[in-house]
């Protein structure tokens, strides 16, 4: 998958919260959003 350019609108996602409930960017539309995320926090370092 190519990355998106700077600027452009996100693709819809969905991704587990802290809780392991699904959200999805679409739920947030019209606010700003910010995702963090640790790359390796779960993997096999």
């Amino acid at each position: 998958m190519a990355l998106p350019e700077v600027g452009s609108m996100a693709p819809a996602f969905s991704l587990p919260n802290q809780d392991g409930q699904t959200v999805s960017l679409a739920d947030h539309a019209g606010k700003n959003v910010l995702l963090w995320f640790y790359p390796r926090a779960f993997g096999n370092n």
